[in-house]
C-alpha cells in the first residue's frame, strides 16, 4: 500500500505497468521541451515518432493510448502541430474510423457463420502447410477487393473464437460463465505446453493472413487506400491500375505465397507450429456438439448471416457507399433478422474497434507532426533530383522506408501529391509520372508490412484482445514478418529494376 500521495499518484501512473517504462515515458515527456529548445523541432519530431514506435513495441507492457496519447497532448503544447491540423488529418481519414466503428462491429454479428465456416476448414485440412497456404491466399484475394482491415478482423475474431473454446475447455474453472482468457493459472499442467503449440499456430495463421492482404492490397484500385488516391491522380480505371501495377505486384504476390510454403516447410523464424491433436479433438467435440443441438433458430441465423456476408462482398467489391457505411448495413441487417435487439448485447459489438479507433486518433497526431514539421521533405527532395530507374529505385525504397516508421496512406499521400506538383510543372514526363505512382503503389504497400505500424490492419491486429492471450508482441510481429519483408521487399525491387 501506497504510504504518502506521491507514492500512490505514482502507483495510479499507467497502472500495473512496470516501473522502468514508467520512468521511461516520465523521462520522454521531460526532455522533448528541452530538446525542442536546444535542436529545434525538426529533430525533435523525429524523436517523437520514436518515443510513439517505443510505446507500439511495449504494447503488452502497457496498451499504447495512455503513453500515446500523453505524447501526443505534449506535441500539441510544443506547438509541433496544432488542433486544426490533427483536426484536418482526422476528417481526411474519417472512411477509416467509419470502418473501424461500424465494420468491426458488423463483423461481430457474424461471428456464428465465421466460426461454423472456418471450423469445418480447419477440421477438415489437416496439413498445417496447406492451411497457411489457404489463410495467405484467402487474405490475399479478399483484400483483392475488400478492405484489409475488414479481411484480418474476420481472422481475429474467428482465431479468438478457436482460443476461447480450447481454453475453457482445459480451464478448471470452465463452468463459470466469466472466464479470463489472460489467465493461465486454471490450466493444468498437463495442458500447458499443448496451450503454448497452439499460441503458436494461431499466431502463424494470423501473419500469414495479415501479410496476405498486404499482398492482394497491392494488386487492385480498392486494394488499399491510398490505391483509391493514385488512381484518381492518374486517372487509371479498375482495369488499367491492376495493369499497370502488375509488373510488379503480381511477382511479388508469388513470392509471398512461395515464402510462405518455404517457412512452414523449414519451421523458421517462428512458424511451423503444428495444432495439438488434443487441441482437434477438443475443437471437433465442440464443432459435433454445436452441429447436434444446432436449432431451427440457429440455423436461420446462420442463413441471414451467410445473407449479410453475400451482401457485404458485394457492397464492398463494386464500392456502392464507403465501407463504414456498408458496415451499420450490416449491423442493421443482422441485429434485425437474428433479434438483437437490447442496447447492451449491441453495445458489446463496438468493444473491440473503439480503443483502437482511440489509438488511431492519436496516431494522427504524430502524422499530423510530421506534417507540419516537413519531417519527410529531404527525402522526398533527394529522390525527386534523381532521374529515370535511379529514380523510380529510389521511390520505390524512400516509400518503403518511411512506411515502416508512418502511415502507408500517410506516405503516399504526400508522395503522390508531390510527384503529381512536379508533373504538373514539367519537371516529369507523363509515362514517368505513371511509373513512379506504380512504385508509390507498391513502395508503400510491400515493405510496410515489416513493423505494426506501417499497415492499419497490422497495428489493429497488435492492438486487438487477442495478441496479448496469444503473446503476440509487437517484437514477435516484427520477427514472424521479417522473411515475408526481406523476399517480398526485393521481389518489389527488382522487378522495379527489371520490369517497369
Amino acid at each position: 500500500m501506497p504510504k504518502t500521495m506521491l507514492q500512490a499518484i505514482t502507483a495510479n501512473f499507467l497502472g500495473n505497468s512496470p516501473n522502468w517504462y514508467k520512468r521511461t515515458i516520465i523521462g520522454f515527456l521531460a526532455v522533448n521541451p528541452l530538446l525542442l529548445y536546444l535542436v529545434g523541432p525538426f529533430v525533435t519530431g523525429w524523436m517523437l515518432i520514436a518515443e510513439f514506435i517505443f510505446a507500439l513495441a511495449m504494447a503488452l507492457k502497457c496498451y499504447p493510448l495512455p503513453p500515446g496519447g500523453l505524447l501526443a497532448i505534449q506535441a500539441v503544447l510544443l506547438g509541433l502541430t496544432t488542433p486544426k491540423a490533427v483536426y484536418h488529418e482526422i476528417a481526411n481519414n474519417l472512411p477509416v474510423f467509419l470502418l473501424l466503428v461500424f465494420m468491426v462491429a458488423g463483423i461481430y454479428f457474424m461471428k456464428e457463420l465465421l466460426r461454423f465456416t472456418f471450423t469445418k476448414i480447419l477440421l477438415g485440412v489437416r496439413s498445417k502447410l496447406a492451411l497457411s497456404l489457404l489463410f495467405s491466399a484467402t487474405g490475399a484475394f479478399l483484400s483483392a477487393f475488400l478492405d484489409a482491415l475488414t479481411v484480418v478482423a474476420v481472422v481475429i475474431s474467428v482465431a479468438y473464437g478457436f482460443y476461447d473454446t480450447y481454453h475453457r475447455c482445459v480451464s478448471k474453472n470452465k463452468g463459470e460463465v466469466t472466464h479470463d482468457l489472460s489467465d493461465d493459472a486454471e490450466i493444468a499442467e498437463s495442458s500447458k505446453k499443448e496451450l503454448e503449440s497452439f499460441r503458436g499456430f494461431l499466431r502463424n495463421l494470423l501473419m500469414h493472413a495479415a501479410v496476405g492482404t498486404a499482398l492482394g492490397g497491392t494488386t487492385t484500385l480498392v486494394g488499399e487506400p491510398q490505391n483509391l488516391l493514385i488512381a484518381h491522380m492518374t486517372g487509371w480505371s479498375f482495369g488499367e491500375f491492376f495493369v499497370r501495377v502488375a509488373p510488379v505486384s503480381i511477382p511479388v504476390v508469388l513470392i509471398g505465397f512461395l515464402t510462405c510454403i518455404l517457412l512452414e516447410k523449414f519451421k523458421i523464424f517462428g512458424y511451423g507450429f503444428e495444432i495439438p491433436e488434443s487441441v482437434l479433438r477438443i475443437l471437433e467435440a465442440e464443432a459435433t456438439e454445436e452441429d447436434r443441438h444446432r436449432t431451427r433458430r440457429a440455423k436461420a441465423r446462420l442463413l441471414s448471416q451467410a445473407a449479410a456476408g453475400l451482401i457485404l462482398v458485394v457492397c464492398l467489391a463494386f464500392h456502392l457507399a464507403e465501407v463504414g457505411i456498408i458496415g451499420l448495413m450490416i449491423i442493421v441487417l443482422l441485429t434485425a433478422m437474428n433479434g438483437v435487439v437490447d442496447e447492451h448485447r449491441t453495445a458489446k459489438a463496438f468493444e473491440e474497434a473503439l480503443p483502437f479507433t482511440a489509438l488511431l486518433v492519436v496516431f494522427f497526431v504524430v502524422v499530423a507532426v510530421i506534417h507540419d514539421q516537413h519531417l519527410f521533405v529531404p527525402v522526398i527532395d533527394s529522390v525527386l533530383s534523381l532521374q529515370g530507374k535511379a529514380q523510380l529505385v529510389a521511390y520505390y525504397l524512400a516509400n518503403g522506408v518511411l512506411s515502416l516508421v508512418s502511415d502507408n496512406v500517410f506516405v503516399a499521400t504526400v508522395y503522390v501529391t508531390e510527384t503529381a506538383k512536379a508533373f504538373s510543372d514539367g519537371r516529369i514526363s507523363r509515362e514517368q509520372f505513371d511509373l513512379l505512382a506504380v512504385t508509390i503503389n507498391t513502395g508503400t504497400n510491400i515493405p510496410s508490412v515489416g513493423t505494426p505500424n506501417g499497415q492499419a490492419a497490422f497495428l489493429f491486429l497488435l492492438t486487438s484482445s487477442l495478441a496479448p492471450i496469444i503473446r503476440l508482441s509487437y517484437g514477435e510481429m516484427v520477427k514472424l514478418a521479417l522473411p515475408y519483408t526481406i523476399t517480398m521487399t526485393l521481389a518489389g525491387l527488382l522487378a522495379t529494376l527489371f520490369l517497369l
